[in-house]
């Protein structure tokens, strides 16, 4: 259901793709927020590769928190679940305020598993002295919070994993070589052996893992390509499209502008509560690794001199120790003429997906048409998963290269879930092929079910029956055009709304104008209601439009005074009706609008106007008097085929004669009789709508007395029951012994079974 310019193609590889991301990686560079450093970063052993950490995923497991000393002579004991990393501990942290402050500024030097360990007490705020023994072995090299904490304090960075998740020669001659499980089981034994364990306790905790490989996330300290998030440049701003409260020139950061944008509203995200979440994620923001090791993907951008010239001068050799980046591909070194390298990684996706909205648009010619016509872009619908992998880093590129926001909003969806809420995985074989259901029930239908009732940010249930029901509703909005068109004179264009002559045209224009209006608004920035305008869409299709108009319109059309008119308003409704649809059905729609303009495009339509007609009243007191015969019938089990004579009782009787065509149009009646006072008499059905009474005459229409007999029956059951419910209330001893909700639950049971007998008995007297 896409319309899509194919001239604008784009892929994500392409030329004009590369040359922007590697644009704004040289800018960057250049205004030093790209940096290469040693730093630890989250590790995938099994991928071989970095991963951010808004790509790792969490899993609740279970572990082992092991107490113990790093040696008899080290009187602060420590609490960890991986005591393999123990063997490259440079310090020991406490709180400066804590009960291990006296030892603050101390050092110990002890032989640890295998190990020689150089230990510093540390006194650091960041230690939690409820966790634990209230102190913290500081492993540099294997944690994002120690190596902070090192860079804080000075503390050195031994490593003693590898990229395989191996023990180091650096971890000593214990577990050197080993896997990361067997040298905790090694050092677990040692601490034993040397009675150093204080302690062992099983607790849950979530473990990081990979979101590709599943594997065990180990943080190492590797050489790699990042973004500082938190270092001042100049900001830029957009002349086409500025944002607001910043001025040029003004010292930002990557961070602040994340922040700026969002906080004062310049981009929406909808549902708004997913805001506090983007802000909870940009507040604790890291420093952005952009390296990947991986063959596919952008490679970064940067070059390396390999074969300095020997003649070359001390100046240019230094020179030629920098990298060299560039937005053309490098051949030699600009600098002495020798043989480059290029850096064998490549740049995190999300990198160039972060450039999207504009490097599709021409950048970086910034005076591209197309960039200056289209950007900021008004809408981004995207899943509410990737709101730190692509809708903040759309708003870090955008606003940096550009000084412009990406888009106005950011409106999020759910996950789609089988039809009992479970995840769709292949274990539980539940997964939903959209390919398979467009197949079978239509695309138009599979796109309305994952709209209409999907709410932003809200997972939904998806079950094949519902996309079946709205297999059946557009289905039904067929039948109703193909009517229309097949009983009208002539199928033209009608464009402006025309003049109604009865109380049903009058009421179908009105509620087309309200329901308009309605879905309209809802379908506009920033309501983005796109659930409820379908649904109010549909309840006016199927019930207003079918249901009631199209039915009394089939009188209409067998009266030469109405019959013009009649067909102008079916046509004008149903055209309209075409227009509001097409964006959720786009299919079906179009093939029916050839029957009205064979070689025209609904796309290009314009969105019908507002119009001005308000209900009528008078069609509406219709509905309710032909809705209150029909339960009338119901209820009495009056046989469908089966014509009854109905009198209105009320003082606008000219009224009701008026209407007395339209009323037999609507449902079945043998006469209808219209008078200012009741009559007597018995074997009718009654009900009131103001000051106007319904009858429903029964005589002979029923088996009266089977039904006497079938209520009676009825009516004594529920009587019994009431009788069974008041007994157990007035139990004192079941009121007091039953929890709350139970007793409410049967003094509801109660009042719903009370209302059930009444009803019956008005039915019997309306009987007898």
């Amino acid at each position: 259901g896409c319309s899509i310019d194919w001239s604008r193609e784009a892929f994500t590889l392409d030329e004009a793709r590369n040359l922007a991301v590697r644009t704004c990686f040289k800018r960057m560079y250049d205004d030093r927020l790209i940096y290469r450093g040693h730093r630890v970063i989250n590790w995938d052993p099994k991928g071989q590769t970095v991963i951010s950490d808004d790509e790792l995923v969490y899993e609740e497991r279970q572990a082992t928190l092991y107490t113990f000393h790093y040696g008899k002579d080290v009187p602060i004991p420590i609490a960890t679940t991986r005591p393999e990393t123990k063997v490259g501990d440079t310090a020991i942290a406490v709180h400066p305020k804590g009960r291990w402050k006296k030892y603050i500024g101390r050092e110990y030097d002890v032989e640890f598993a295998g190990a020689s360990l150089h230990l510093r007490v540390i006194g650091d705020e960041q230690i939690d002295e409820t966790f634990g023994t209230g102190a913290l072995g500081v492993t540099p090299a294997h944690s994002m919070v120690d190596a902070e904490m090192a860079q804080r304090h000075t503390l050195p960075m031994v490593q003693v994993i590898d990229e395989h998740a191996q023990m180091t020669d650096a971890a000593g001659e214990l577990v050197r070589g080993m896997s990361v499980q067997d040298a905790r089981e090694h050092i677990v034994a040692w601490l034993k052996e040397n009675d150093l364990m204080l302690g062992e306790q099983e607790i849950t905790q979530n473990v990081s893992t990979a979101e590709r490989t599943g594997e065990v996330i180990e943080p190492l300290p590797k050489l790699q390509w990042f973004i500082d998030v938190n270092k001042e440049f100049a900001f830029s701003q957009s002349k086409h499209a500025p944002i607001r409260g910043l001025k040029n020139g003004k010292k930002v950061t990557l961070k602040r502008l994340m922040q700026h944008t969002v906080k004062s509203g310049q981009v929406g995200i909808i549902p708004d509560r997913f805001e506090a979440t983007y802000f909870h994620w940009i507040d604790h923001l890291r420093d952005w690794c952009i390296s990947r090791q991986l063959w596919y993907g952008h490679r970064i951008p940067v070059w390396y001199c390999v074969a300095c010239g020997k003649r070359a001068s001390e100046e240019v050799m230094k020179r030629c120790k920098e990298p060299i980046v560039s937005t053309e591909n490098v051949t030699s070194c600009p600098h002495c003429g020798g043989a480059v390298k290029q850096d064998p990684d490549t740049l995190d996706t999300w990198f160039s997906a972060g450039l999207w909205t504009f490097s599709t648009l021409g950048w970086p010619d910034e005076s591209a048409l197309d960039l200056q016509t289209y950007h900021p872009t008004a809408l981004l619908e995207t899943g509410r998963d990737i709101l730190f992998f692509w809708v903040a880093r759309m708003i870090l590129m955008s606003t940096y290269c550009l000084g412009e926001v990406p888009f106005r909003y950011a409106y999020l969806h759910g996950l789609v879930r089988d039809g009992q809420g479970r995840k769709m995985s292949k274990s539980l074989d539940n997964i939903i092929d959209p390919l398979d259901m467009i197949k079978a029930y239509g695309t138009d239908a599979v796109r309305l079910s994952l709209v209409i009732g999907s709410t932003p940010g809200n997972d939904l249930n998806l079950p094949k029956e519902r996309i079946a029901g709205f297999r059946n509703f557009t289905n039904k909005l067929w039948n109703i055009t193909r009517f229309v068109f097949m009983n009208v004179r002539e199928v033209v264009r009608v464009d402006v709304s025309p003049k109604p002559v009865t109380a049903a045209d009058r009421w179908i224009l009105g509620r087309l104008a309200a329901v308009h209006a309605s879905v309209t608004a809802k379908l506009e920035e920033p309501v983005f209601a796109l659930s409820q305008a379908g649904e109010e869409l549909r309840d006016f299709t199927w019930s207003d439009f079918a249901d009631w108009y199209i039915e009394v319109a089939k009188g209409q059309l067998k009266d030469e005074h109405q019959m013009s008119s009649t067909e102008q308003i079916l046509l004008y409704v149903s055209q309209t009706l075409l227009k509001l649809w097409h964006p959720f059905m786009p299919f079906v729609t179009q093939r029916l609008w050839q029957e009205v303009d064979e070689d025209g495009l609904l796309l290009v339509e314009a969105w019908p106007d507002a119009l001005e007609t308000k209900p009528d009243e008078a069609f509406s007191r219709v509905k309710d008097v032909v809705t209150m015969i029909r339960n009338l019938r119901a209820t009495y089990r009056v046989p469908e085929r089966t014509a009854v004579p109905v009198t209105l009782i009320s003082a606008q009787c000219d009224f009701w004669k008026d209407m007395e065509p339209m009323i037999r149009t609507l449902v079945l009646v043998e006469s209808l009789s219209v008078c200012d006072v009741a009559e007597s008499g018995a074997q009718y059905a009654v009900a009131s709508l103001g000051d106007t009474e319904v009858r429903v005459h029964l005589a002979g229409a029923i088996d009266v007395k089977a039904e006497i007999a079938r209520l009676m029956s009825a009516w004594q059951d529920v009587e019994d029951y009431v009788k069974q419910q008041e007994k157990k209330l007035k139990n004192k001893a079941f009121v007091k012994a039953a929890p709350v909700e139970v007793v409410d639950g049967e003094r509801r049971k109660l009042d719903e079974a009370c209302a059930k007998r009444d009803a019956y008995r008005a039915q019997l007297d309306a009987l007898t």
